[in-house]
């Protein structure tokens, strides 16, 4: 579903933020002048039989441990490429918007994300991302809140660039 006929079906407000193709979410926070504390970036887990999507700061990365902890001691792995295709068919290649339900998928959303009053992230496709107050977004999606993000250094920042680029 078009994440912008979701938002305006829940009315909820929102901006959309055009702008060109960002290879990953930390060049989405710089390409909209954003920090990327603010910037939330889905990751697809496999917890074995399912999914779950994961939605935590662009400048963090997943501790896999206490996102097991928050699964009850599943097994985790990122999801493929293929997979996330699969799963998130109706957006652009590397565009995973933070609405798990909208993909019959759990959410989590690490707790950090909450401390602002607005988060940034990408819609259906690289060069659309979309502003929205954070509350709205979590009476809306009604994600599990936990701790699973730990903090990425400038320099694995900049190199996730280059691999994603």
């Amino acid at each position: 579903m078009c994440i912008r006929d979701y938002l305006q079906s829940r009315h909820v407000w929102f901006e959309t933020l055009l702008h060109p193709p960002a290879p990953s979410s930390s060049k989405l926070a710089q390409t909209v002048h954003v920090s990327g504390r603010f910037v939330a970036k889905g990751v697809l887990v496999s917890t074995g039989g399912a999914y779950v999507l994961a939605v935590l700061p662009a400048t963090t990365r997943i501790d896999m441990e206490r996102l097991g902890q928050a699964l009850q001691g599943q097994s985790l792995r990122i999801a493929t490429e293929d997979e996330v295709e699969r799963v998130f068919e109706d957006c652009e290649r590397g565009a995973l918007p933070p609405f798990g339900r909208l993909y019959g998928l759990t959410t989590l959303v690490d707790a950090s994300l909450s401390g602002g009053s607005e988060i940034v992230f990408v819609g259906n496709s690289r060069h659309e991302g979309v502003r929205m107050r954070y509350r709205d977004y979590e009476a809306i999606e009604t994600p599990i809140r936990t701790r699973f993000a730990l903090a990425t250094s400038p320099r694995q920042r900049r190199n996730s660039h280059r691999k994603a680029g």
